[in-house]
């Protein structure tokens, strides 16, 4: 049976803090000019500089390109096979969410594995790396960075470190998801990802996965500023 340390009834205060940053020119939008691009775009090869910039802004909006991070020495050249790799996958992989059946999980710790192969080279810290990627251009798993990772861990306590993406750390994520769906599917259906072109509207809805992100990076963030208080 699957333990929370408490049931908690800040999500959607949580989630609601994080959305007023939502906006065309802050960086948490580019979030949504990556997920957006490769959600609908049906060859990433075609202009695959641009794709390589997409890919190589939004992480670097998302600190990947910062301190001793071993891709700030790389150019966004560095990014083209993690785009052909990409480029070859199904579109169907852009319609898994949190509610993870075995096979999606295998599914994903496989493309996780596959990028993995293609960036790491030297035994860099991949885990908020590439879950980074595979948030922003899949939408089908959270980010596991240090906010996040807090976050639920101290909700799961005991039960996963959330330190690497596996079986037991995306059930509690689903598991998350079932506890708390109505108010994930809630802002799940009324966020839309911002379009590029300030005089268009997308249609693409926020994934779910991304609902909890927010959730995730927003709560652990605020825990950390009381303690810095």
């Amino acid at each position: 049976m699957i333990m929370t340390k408490d049931t908690g009834n800040d999500i959607e205060a949580v989630i609601g803090e994080y959305k007023t940053n939502i906006e065309e020119c802050h960086r948490y939008a580019s979030f949504d000019y990556c997920y957006g691009y490769f959600k609908s775009t049906s060859d990433l090869t075609k202009d695959i500089e641009k794709s390589c910039l997409v890919l190589g802004f939004y992480l670097a909006s998302w600190g990947m390109y910062r301190g001793s991070s071993f891709i700030l020495q790389k150019s966004v050249k560095y990014l083209q096979r993690t785009i052909v790799y990409i480029s070859k996958l199904d579109k169907s992989y852009w319609e898994i969410d949190v509610d993870y059946s075995d096979d999606n999980i295998k599914k994903i710790k496989e493309i996780y594995d596959g990028i993995k192969d293609i960036l790491i080279k030297n035994k860099e810290a991949d885990l908020t790396l590439i879950t980074k990627i595979l948030l922003g251009v899949f939408g089908f798993v959270p980010a596991y960075d240090n906010y996040f990772c807090d976050t639920f861990r101290n909700r799961y306590k005991g039960q996963s470190g959330f330190r690497r993406v596996n079986e037991k750390s995306l059930k509690l994520i689903s598991h998350f998801y079932t506890e708390n769906k109505d108010i994930i599917d809630k802002y799940a259906k009324e966020i839309y990802v911002l379009s590029f072109d300030e005089n268009k509207q997308t249609r693409i809805n926020y994934p779910k996965a991304k609902i909890i992100d927010m959730y995730g990076f927003q709560k652990g963030l605020n825990e950390k500023k009381k303690e810095r208080k």
